[in-house]
């Protein structure tokens, strides 16, 4: 991927400004922005040395990002043809490239996705299929609607919060809309083995913070036998983890952007995800849960 972007774009303002179109933060790119100072391929390897430190990995930037070079059509015909900066050839053998690889790891995902075909085909009578949501989550990254609109953050705020429904519908829980209550306003809740989740959905540039963190766990405290899911797409700072835990019955778990990703690639079902960081919460007293490490997540500063 590293090499396609190089072999697309020139000018590292526009380097800069495609990851700015896929979802990457100002905290991503705050080194990267300093481009003066930098080659074209040292801003390319600190902005994913950036997300790659993410407690997500960035896996939502760098599908946004594959899905977006694996479509480019628009060669600048100034730095390909009048400059020749850059060659069309190249840019085309490395695209395809990045093409071969997507097919060699879908191949290697069959297996498994052939391991969950009876719940597959049940999930087939829902209204939106998993290609469908996998798409909508990149067009968010992408600040745009499951449209293609270009939306402001708080649309796209609203337009996750109407995505993670689709997504419980899509797994058979059942889910209801957003509601108020007194002085409360609730994104939601599902049922899940039994019990009743609140949601919290945010969609921000920054990790979330401990007094919105705190706040939500307030909110399912004031529930009998209260139980929430607060989902973070940029996951939650040091400082948030802290003060949930300090002096407070864990009965939070923590979802963030990179979980939705591995969800929309089949590595898991969102209730096997659930499920597993339940599990951590209740044996290990970890809210913020690694699937793939199988460790506690420790957020961001």
């Amino acid at each position: 991927m590293r090499d396609c972007i190089l072999s697309i774009f020139w000018p590292k303002k526009d380097i800069i400004s495609f990851f700015q179109s896929n979802g990457c933060t100002s905290r991503d790119l705050k080194d990267g922005l300093n481009f003066k100072e930098l080659r074209r391929v040292e801003i390319v390897d600190t902005v994913f040395d950036k997300l790659n430190s993410r407690d997500d990995r960035g896996l939502g930037q760098f599908r946004s990002m594959l899905q977006s070079l694996i479509e480019w059509s628009n060669f600048d015909p100034y730095y390909f043809e009048t400059l020749g900066k850059l060659d069309r050839n190249e840019a085309l053998r490395r695209i395809n490239h990045l093409k071969q690889v997507r097919e060699i790891r879908d191949a290697k995902l069959k297996e498994q996705q052939q391991q969950n075909s009876k719940k597959d085909e049940e999930n087939k009578k829902s209204e939106k299929t998993l290609e469908e949501l996998q798409r909508h989550l990149t067009m968010l990254f992408q600040g745009k609607d499951e449209h293609g609109n270009i939306i402001s953050i708080q649309k796209r705020g609203y337009a996750f919060e109407a995505f993670l429904r689709e997504l419980f519908l899509f797994e058979k829980l059942h889910a209801t809309e957003p509601f108020k209550i007194t002085g409360e306003q609730i994104d939601g809740a599902i049922k899940f083995e039994g019990e009743n989740y609140i949601i919290e959905a945010k969609w921000t540039d920054w990790p979330s913070a401990s007094d919105t963190l705190y706040h939500f766990a307030q909110k399912v405290e004031g529930k009998m036998y209260g139980r929430g899911i607060f989902i973070s797409i940029n996951g939650f700072s040091h400082d948030s983890l802290d003060a949930l835990q300090k002096g407070k019955a864990l009965k939070t778990v923590l979802f963030d952007g990179g979980d939705l990703t591995l969800v929309m690639e089949k590595y898991f079902t969102f209730t096997d995800m659930l499920d597993k960081k339940i599990k951590a919460a209740q044996t290990k007293g970890c809210i913020y849960y690694d699937i793939f490490k199988m460790q506690e997540k420790q957020g961001r500063s």
